[in-house]
């Protein structure tokens, strides 16, 4: 019986760290999956800006006085961190599309290709040169006791992870509300549909386009911070890998949907989880891309993906 208790208990506890780091590849797969959907491409650079976000992020907590001498109450400090990172990470989403993207916009889409490519080199070098490769720690424990949080029998919701659950599906409700209720949102959709035509109606493309960068850059940098905090650690090269499974998030639920980005990271997220717990954590990054295989011969557009429609 105390087995079978224990079990369980074990169980919950990996679909409650599943269900987190969905949240956190979920956030990051909805920048892919808004690029994608307006201009069609792939920002390969975006794992990168993930990585930045979580460094901006840190040094925010620093120069607040770190994690065990902060200068202001610990949720101020937080708040400041996500707010000075997402905008931090935004502006640099813009940076990238006016300088790396819009010269190639009508060029053959192996061009912005390459061109992500060599952003994302340039990020990962760059933060190298100026953060060294020693990884860096939140400590989070200092400023948040491990104690703090709900249990549930056997299984423990820390403070942490309660923040970044939340937080997710707010950023997630927002990211949606915002996209179906603005002006800005109808006129990412409208240029998704047909560029062209946007135009003609008076769209200013660039305006908007600019806009999906920096909120699609903005989600990458939240995501970094909410690393940071529950998984402490932070690198150069973190963002390669997370970039990677991001966007195999995007392609499972069905790049150019959001909601299929909130399902495919979420889902994704598990799967890492329950592998890591009842296999090996040295298979988890195997099963991730299995799965994408698995999707994509079943379903190739993705859980929640369209047919697309054909204009004539």
């Amino acid at each position: 019986m105390d087995n079978g208790v224990q079990s369980v208990d074990y169980f919950g506890q990996q679909m409650v760290n599943g269900i987190t780091l969905g949240g956190v590849y979920a956030l990051i797969a909805l920048g892919y999956t808004l690029v994608y959907g307006v201009l069609q491409i792939l920002n390969f650079a975006h794992g990168d800006v993930y990585m930045i976000g979580a460094f901006i992020g840190f040094f925010v907590m620093v120069g607040l006085g770190g994690p065990s001498h902060a200068v202001v109450p610990v949720a101020v400090m937080i708040f400041i961190m996500f707010a000075v990172s997402m905008l931090g990470s935004g502006l640099l989403g813009i940076v990238i599309e006016k300088f790396a993207y819009r010269p190639l916009r009508n060029s053959p889409r192996i061009a912005p290709l390459i061109s992500a490519l060599g952003v994302s080199l340039l990020l990962q070098n760059g933060a190298l040169l100026l953060f060294s490769g020693s990884i860096r720690s939140y400590d989070t424990s200092s400023f948040v006791p491990i104690t703090a949080g709900i249990h549930l029998g056997g299984v423990t919701i820390d403070g942490m992870r309660i923040l970044v659950l939340v937080l997710a599906l707010i950023l997630m409700f927002g990211l949606s509300r915002w996209v179906n209720g603005t002006q800005v949102g109808r006129a990412m959709r409208a240029i998704a549909f047909d560029r062209d035509a946007a135009i003609m109606m008076g769209i200013n493309v660039d305006r908007v386009i600019m806009w999906t960068f920096f909120v699609g850059s903005a989600l990458a940098g939240a995501a970094g911070v909410m690393v940071g905090l529950v998984f402490l650690r932070v690198y150069s090269y973190m963002g390669f890998l997370a970039g990677l499974k991001g966007f195999t998030a995007a392609v499972v639920g069905g790049i150019g949907s959001i909601p299929g980005a909130m399902l495919g990271g979420v889902l994704l997220g598990i799967a890492e989880s329950m592998t890591s717990a009842y296999l090996s954590p040295n298979f988890s990054d195997a099963i991730t891309f299995l799965l994408l295989i698995a999707v994509m011969l079943i379903k190739p557009r993705g859980l929640l993906g369209r047919r697309a429609i054909v204009k004539v």
